[in-house]
């Protein structure tokens, strides 16, 4: 198991565990390009590209996850810590079931 794919396993279990919507996108050449997880939490677009740990997105990624950007979708790159996502889907939930989260 790679060093990138246990990132993308630890991805999958954070999201799994939420109950967001998300879809691994198969990179085939054809159409535009996309980061590793695409999905959607309580009306959320976010898009999520793991790497393997103190790796960086190449310059299409960064391109992409620009783009995503500029139309308010919210953008991670996870290199093996989860927390801004955990800490991210948590507050999306609370704000939509009326709570406060301090």
């Amino acid at each position: 198991m790679t060093p990138e794919y246990k990132v993308k396993v630890k991805i999958r279990e954070v999201l799994k565990a939420h109950g967001a919507y998300y879809h691994m996108p198969v990179q085939n050449g054809l159409g535009a390009p996309s980061l590793d997880f695409i999905g959607c939490y309580y009306s959320n677009y976010f898009a999520v590209e793991a790497k393997a740990p103190g790796k960086k997105m190449t310059p299409r990624q960064v391109v992409t996850a620009r783009e995503i950007a500029a139309c308010y979708g919210k953008v991670f790159l996870i290199d093996g810590d989860t927390k801004e996502l955990e800490e991210w889907l948590g507050n999306i939930r609370a704000s939509w079931l009326g709570h406060q989260v301090l």
